[in-house]
C-alpha cells in the first residue's frame, strides 16, 4: 500500500539518483565523482579542518565508507590530512591548495550542471523546493 509519504521518499530517491548520475557524468571531465565534489564543497565551506566523522554525518555515510573515498583523493593531493592538535588518534581533512583549485574549476561545471537540471522550476520554486527538502533533512 502506497501513501503520499511512501511516494515522496520514493520520487525523492530517484530523483537523488538521476541528478547524481546525470551530475556524476559532467564532473568526470574533472577527474572527479559528485561525492568527491561534495566532500570538496564542505571543505571548501568550512574553510578549516573537518574530522572524518563530521563528514561522515554530513554525507550520510560511515567513517569508514569516508575514510575509502578520502584514500584517493588523498594520493592525488586534493586533500590533505592534518592532526588534530588535541587528540593524536583523530586525523582530520582539508582541501590542499591542488584541491582548491580543481574545485574552483569543478565549481563553474557544477553551477551550469544545476542550472541545466533545474531549468524547468522558476526561482520561488526552487526556493520553495529548498525549503521543503531542507526540513526532511
Amino acid at each position: 500500500m502506497s501513501n503520499s509519504s511512501t511516494s515522496l521518499v520514493i520520487q525523492n530517491a530517484l530523483l537523488a539518483a538521476k541528478l547524481a548520475r546525470k551530475a556524476g557524468n559532467r564532473l568526470s571531465v574533472h577527474g572527479i565523482s559528485l561525492t568527491e565534489y561534495l566532500v570538496m564543497d564542505y571543505l571548501d565551506q568550512c574553510s578549516q579542518e573537518v574530522s572524518r566523522i563530521e563528514l561522515a554525518e554530513y554525507l550520510g555515510m560511515s567513517a569508514s565508507g569516508v575514510t575509502r573515498l578520502l584514500l584517493p583523493m588523498e594520493k592525488n593531493g586534493v586533500v590533505e590530512k592534518v592532526q588534530n592538535p588535541r587528540d593524536a588518534r583523530q586525523s582530520q581533512v582539508r582541501l590542499s591548495n591542488t584541491g582548491k583549485t580543481l574545485y574552483k574549476d569543478a565549481s563553474t561545471s557544477f553551477g551550469h550542471i544545476a542550472a541545466d537540471l533545474t531549468s524547468v522550476l522558476s526561482e520561488p520554486q526552487k526556493g520553495k523546493a529548498i525549503e521543503l527538502l531542507s526540513r526532511l533533512v
